[in-house]
């Protein structure tokens, strides 16, 4: 048996390390606060669902549980935009036959983690909170919930994937130049519930991501496999129209009347959905570096922690995983090389996604709906049809390519100044078709 590494934390990022970590034939212990997943059933249930895409499923794929997520996943080819007078306007996500997927959190972690357990030299060890770390000795204290008791445990190498309040990386905090930072947005999120026709049927379209922009607000709606869509109302704490400023059931129904009218007879239940489900908050997490020699790996919300809003979270955390096994390759297993060198080459990535998400958030609240984006997302995607070599769509780069964040980024902002300048042109609605305005593209390319 190869070294021994444990894994600290079992959720979507720590479950799918230790699957690969099994693969390549090390001795793996995985410890996780919470209780054991495989003993919950959620299918049929509710549980909150996230889109997967192609940096995702690379990795689900490379661990040899794609097939099983595919069983759970539901495509959806393109966003829904609900306006206040009822219309709807599609937009597709990319091209012909390309999707983003909703999936069901828990079931997909509940999968991983069953797959892994296949594996004899996996040891999953569930309700013991991690408490301490020796960095040097590599030791780890654990809260053993069942006995009461504190056990300590050594490692070759150590996987911190607690999540975006790591005690992994609380104790590397400490450590001399170490960065760290964290920052609350002003909205939150709560979640909410469209429950399926009597018929077990969807009772809006499943296959499309549903989006009710509105300036400094909006609701979106994702399809679970019961029939039922998750609803989440992203929202402020405070201020004139907030959380706080809808302390009743008379105004919380008035709120989702005028601003979501064709969303209210589709929740039932909203009124106690509501009072049920909490108010969440949104944190971004930024540290460095993600290595602590070749000892400790931080890995997915520990390192970088970001907002929701292009679906990236699990994604990148997935990334990290299939990115590790490339430099495993790539370096032959050398640690003291590995480490640095993934910290190095994802820390730039994990900025620049967090970048991405909080920009996607305004896009997705105040311009999805403006007839004047759509235009513009219609010329970007005549440009990438007739010149896909030359310009992809920043959306389709971070979604559908394995393009390095930090690189999309850098293109989405070239061609956002590009796009600005096509945009400014007085008579665009009549132009925007016309070999005058390829050209312009081209040559600011």
């Amino acid at each position: 048996m190869k070294e021994h590494a444990v894994v600290v934390g079992a959720g979507l990022v720590g479950s799918l390390q230790a699957l690969l970590l099994a693969k390549k034939g090390y001795k793996v212990d995985v410890y996780e606060g919470r209780g054991d997943i495989r003993e919950v059933d959620f299918i049929g249930g509710r549980s909150i669902n996230l889109a997967l895409s192609n940096r995702g499923w690379k990795a689900l794929e490379l661990a040899g549980v794609g097939k099983e997520i595919r069983d759970i996943s539901i495509p959806m080819h393109s966003r829904l935009m609900h306006s206040v007078d009822g219309e709807l306007t599609y937009q597709a996500y990319g091209q012909e036959g390309e999707a983003i997927y909703s999936v069901p959190r828990g079931e997909l972690n509940r999968q991983v983690v069953l797959k892994a357990s296949e594996f004899e030299n996996v040891t999953f060890h569930f309700e013991h909170k991690c408490l301490d770390v020796d960095l040097d000795k590599n030791v780890l204290t654990f809260l053993d919930r069942k006995s009461g008791k504190e056990i300590q445990v050594e490692a070759d190498r150590i996987y911190a994937t607690d999540g975006a309040f790591s005690a992994v990386r609380k104790r590397m905090q400490r450590m001399d130049r170490f960065n760290y930072s964290q920052e609350y947005l002003k909205h939150g999120y709560k979640e909410l519930v469209i429950p399926p026709n009597p018929d077990g049927s969807h009772r809006i379209d499943k296959n499309a991501l549903h989006i009710w922009p509105r300036g400094q607000y909006m609701l979106i709606a994702l399809a679970n496999q019961d029939g039922s869509f998750t609803v989440t109302l992203f929202f402020p704490f405070e201020g004139p129209v907030s959380f706080k400023s809808l302390d009743s059931d008379e105004k919380i129904m008035a709120f989702f009347q005028e601003q979501f009218p064709d969303a209210v007879p589709l929740m039932p239940n909203l009124i106690q959905d509501y009072h049920d489900n909490p108010s969440a908050s949104l944190c971004i997490i930024r540290c460095e570096p993600w290595n602590y020699k070749d000892k400790v790996l931080l890995m997915g919300d520990s390192a970088h922690a970001i907002v929701p809003f292009y679906g990236q979270g699990m994604n990148s955390g997935f990334e990290d995983c299939s990115e590790w096994w490339r430099l495993t390759e790539e370096l032959n297993e050398d640690w003291s090389k590995i480490f640095p060198k993934f910290s190095e080459i994802r820390k730039p990535n994990g900025d620049a996604i967090a970048e991405l998400a909080l920009r996607n958030y305004i896009e997705m609240r105040d311009l999805v709906g403006d007839p004047m984006f759509l235009l513009r997302k219609k010329i970007e995607k005549k440009m990438f049809t007739k010149h896909p070599k030359k310009w992809m769509p920043l959306y389709s780069m971070v979604t559908f390519s394995h393009t390095p964040y930090s690189e999309a980024l850098a293109l989405g902002k070239k061609q956002e100044k590009i796009m600005d300048s096509v945009m400014s042109l007085k008579n665009i609605e009549e132009i925007w078709d016309s070999e005058q305005i390829e050209q312009q593209i081209l040559e600011q390319l």
